[in-house]
């Protein structure tokens, strides 16, 4: 994506999340208000500086929008449980396949990240809810896990994945998100691409 490409995206990003149709939820039916920002991997460091100039843009128009970034829930999760300094030591020690089974346990989508994204909901009033840090998480949590969970909370306010890869959306063989581009998480069927989203 060149320069001028992300800043026509970030502004469209800025018009959709500040748009009252978005933010009332309108034109979704009875679908879930889950919507997915992909993006090219090789973007990332612009699409972070990008989105933090989409959040003072919403808050200077009044839009609250509240954060939740995948890798940092989980290493606090895991520092709250005291099992930081093991979990490095056995990376060590083992390597980095050792850890998947132990993380996959600790970070159970449906009993620990869930309930702590509700946490971080409740915590405040907000309009927009951000979810990041997808590709830092891989694999130790995959993100149509954390969709398919997420639904139980997150369903009265609008909620944009910032995603590193490919959203495919086929009338004939439903929608998938492609990590990284090359990996197909899984199929996910009830997110809206923000891209095609107007205001």
């Amino acid at each position: 994506m060149n320069a001028a490409e992300v800043v026509a995206q970030e502004q469209h990003l800025v018009e959709v999340l500040g748009s009252k149709r978005f933010l009332q939820m309108e034109g979704i039916g009875n679908e879930v208000p889950f919507f997915i920002y992909p993006y090219d991997p090789e973007d990332a460091l612009a699409v972070a500086d990008a989105k933090k100039r989409i959040k003072n843009k919403l808050a200077n128009n009044g839009v609250t929008v509240v954060e939740v970034n995948l890798y940092d829930l989980a290493l606090e999760i895991l520092k709250d449980r005291g099992v930081w300094d093991r979990l490095t030591h056995l990376e060590v020690t083992q390597g980095k396949g050792a850890l998947i089974k132990p993380l996959q346990n600790m970070l159970d989508p449906k009993t620990k990240l869930v309930p702590a994204i509700r946490e971080k909901l409740e915590a405040a009033p907000y309009d927009v809810f951000l979810l990041t840090g997808i590709g830092e998480v891989f694999p130790y949590i995959r993100s149509h896990n954390i969709l398919n969970n997420i639904q139980t909370i997150a369903g009265s306010k609008p909620m944009l994945m910032f995603f590193p890869g490919e959203y495919k959306q086929s009338s004939t063989s439903g929608s998938s998100l492609v990590l990284f581009g090359r990996l197909k998480d899984d199929n996910y069927y009830r997110a809206f691409d923000i891209r095609t989203w107007e205001v």
